[in-house]
């Protein structure tokens, strides 16, 4: 009934070895340790399928191929490409063209229905020994792809100028598809017969089928494999063809799951998710189209361009990258997850500033600075880098800051050219072209919106800002508005951070429509709001720093605290509204001056409804880069009143 090759006169290999020649279960192993040497070196460590979450067929879009063929570029150099979708990013390796790199390097990528789906790819050159130069980038939106109409998979996209995405700087050409559910089983199905169909002609023998039960690990099944080849050979020729085999694991999976455990990584699997075991299988099994695959286990783009140095400095332990509060308070890097893209990016920071606020602001040491004098001497350097940022001669630092943080900066966003600004300042208090930052919900004042281009942090109360992100000596309400303003309404209050970063727009917006009822500014110190400042035991920048707070009476939100928060550099904090000005969300409220500051948000006790997204990464920890006018979360006050009992035309009875 099959025994042998499934082709009628090739001989069955095991019966062939004679010790030259490696037997039927020595090539599976050889396979299947190739597989698994393919699948540590592009999957492991972070992000890597195996530490994927469960999703449920209602989640589960497809599982998308991208190949990144090869790249058209104005330079001499070579290149290395990174793809980055949500919290993974992978790397091809150096390209053995310069103007013209090619890559040949694929990967496959789980797609979830409400997942991030808009994949980056960045391309850096790479003639600098330890530092690579991002030079151009383009973003594919892989829902359109599933649900496009076309002949050819192959694509050309422009690749667009970090800092302008009106200049195009190359061309890449792509190759991307998406399977379906009903493909992916199908393909999974094809995978794992070409793993054991040893003289490749699309079928398996009975010897193969038992080689490929063998390796599903199920004790069960393999004292039935005679009866399972039967129950797949549905015509009765003596082999398994590729559907017949693909209808044997969804019958099977019916009954009781053939597939105990992952052949390739030997991750044990639960039989009664035949969804997520397919997912699994298939990202494991994956030997593509046979292009090299794509390095994984990086979270950023900017990490894995790094290369050999960067995995030199993890192996020492110099750095170290991680995601939520230790890469803010304690490593290099300060990462941030894109609500737009839904990816993490990498915050740009010198090193030496870095090195310099761990000093001050992680240890006893630097707290002992402080209490000696620091916090006068943050307020001098901030005075006279102030007056500088004023001078004509400041102008020549903006190309050179907006080179530093090209992939940040949007200059095709402002509304005035650079040589419009005679002054550092000036650029930095830039505004922006009408309608760069469309308001979410325009016209629905129950809908409260992000206040600044930030990275946001919100807590549904000052507890668990205190518990996550928060970690001053003395924070309180009372202490951040200071003795002028009555702070009873806000005690247990929804509390969210806008935290402005220098390469921000560092215009600060209205978030909710209401009357200004009260300035109060309140002096103080000049701290960095950098979280490895705010997340330090030793002092407490939001309730030192200088601050001015207002309070916005609101009829959806009741009344809403905006503090705006100075910090070192910050010369000043400039308003363009007045007390007594009823204003709408989304108009101008005020800017900073030069350096990185903080808006702060208090509404009252059960007021907003805050989105899920946001607070599901504040409880991680993780800050959330957003724009202005972006959703920040909607009033509960009409919630609350239809939630409300009626007692209209009730008979009170004795």
């Amino acid at each position: 009934m099959g025994h042998g090759s499934s082709k009628p006169d090739c001989l069955d290999s095991a019966d062939a070895t004679n010790g030259s020649k490696p037997s039927r279960t020595s090539r599976l192993r050889q396979r299947f340790r190739r597989l698994r040497r393919r699948c540590s070196g592009s999957g492991g460590g972070s992000g890597s399928h195996s530490e994927l979450k469960l999703i449920t067929s209602q989640d589960f879009a497809g599982i998308a191929l991208i190949e990144l063929i090869g790249a058209e570029m104005g330079f001499k150099d070579k290149w290395l490409a990174c793809l980055s979708l949500g919290e993974q990013t992978f790397r091809t390796t150096i390209s053995d063209h310069t103007d013209k790199p090619v890559w040949k390097s694929e990967k496959k990528v789980l797609l979830e229905t409400n997942g991030p789906h808009i994949a980056r790819i960045s391309v850096f050159e790479t003639n600098r020994l330890s530092k690579n130069n991002l030079i151009g980038y383009c973003e594919i939106d892989l829902f359109e792809v599933l649900t496009q109409d076309s002949d050819s998979d192959i694509e050309v996209l422009s690749l667009l100028d970090p800092s302008s995405s009106n200049t195009i700087v190359g061309k890449i050409s792509i190759s991307c598809s998406v399977e379906d559910p009903i493909e992916t089983e199908k393909g999974f199905a094809r995978r794992i017969l070409s793993i054991v169909d040893y003289n490749e002609d699309g079928q398996l023998s009975f010897s193969e089928f038992s080689d490929l039960i063998n390796a599903f690990g199920n004790q069960v099944a393999a004292t039935k494999k005679e009866d399972l080849f039967r129950e797949a050979d549905k015509n009765g020729d003596g082999v398994v063809s590729m559907d017949e085999l693909a209808t044997l694991l969804a019958i099977q999976q019916e009954k009781e799951s053939i597939i105990s455990s992952c052949p390739v990584c030997g991750e044990i699997l639960d039989n009664s998710d035949m969804l997520n075991n397919m997912i699994h299988l298939t990202l494991c099994f994956d030997e593509g189209t046979g292009n090299q695959v794509m390095t994984g286990g990086f979270l950023t783009d900017k990490q894995a361009s790094y290369g050999w140095m960067f995995k030199l400095s993890e192996w020492v332990h110099f750095s170290s990258y991680d995601v939520g509060l230790n890469s803010g308070s304690s490593a290099s890097h300060i990462l941030v997850f894109d609500r737009r893209t839904k990816r993490l990016v990498e915050e740009l920071i010198d090193g030496k500033i870095v090195l310099s606020m761990r000093a001050i602001y992680q240890s006893k040491v630097g707290l002992g600075l402080i209490d000696k004098g620091a916090k006068e001497l943050l307020q001098s350097i901030s005075e006279k880098q102030g007056k500088r940022m004023s001078s004509v001669e400041s102008s020549k630092d903006i190309p050179k800051f907006i080179e530093f943080f090209k992939d940040q900066i949007k200059i095709d966003e402002m509304k005035h050219p650079i040589e419009h600004f005679k002054t550092f300042n000036e650029f930095f208090i830039r505004e922006l072209k009408p309608g760069a930052r469309p308001i979410a919900n325009k016209e629905s004042d129950n809908v409260a919106i992000c206040a600044a281009d930030s990275r946001l942090m919100a807590f549904k109360s000052v507890e668990d800002s205190l518990r996550l992100w928060i970690k001053g000596r003395k924070f309180s309400i009372q202490g951040l508005l200071g003795k002028d303003v009555s702070s009873s309404a806000f005690i247990h209050g929804t509390l969210v951070i806008f935290r402005l970063a220098p390469q921000d727009y560092h215009r600060f917006h209205l978030p909710v429509s209401g009357t200004i009822e009260q300035f109060v500014n309140i002096p103080g110190c000049l701290y960095t709001v950098n979280p490895i400042a705010v997340n330090s035991k030793y002092c407490n920048v939001f309730t030192e720093n200088k601050r001015v707070v207002s309070i916005i009476s609101t009829a959806d939100f009741g009344k809403v605290a905006f503090i705006a928060i100075g910090a070192t550099m910050v010369g000043s904090i400039t308003f363009t509204k007045r007390e007594g000005d009823f204003v709408k969300k989304g108009d101008e409220f005020g800017y900073f001056s030069f350096g990185g500051s903080t808006v702060i948000c208090i509404f009252e006790k059960d007021a907003i409804e805050i989105d899920e997204d946001l607070l599901a990464n504040s409880e991680r920890s993780l800050e959330t880069l957003v724009s202005v006018g972006m959703k920040l979360g909607v009033s509960r006050k009409e919630q609350a009143e239809t939630d409300l009992p009626c007692f209209e035309n009730c008979v009170l009875r004795d």
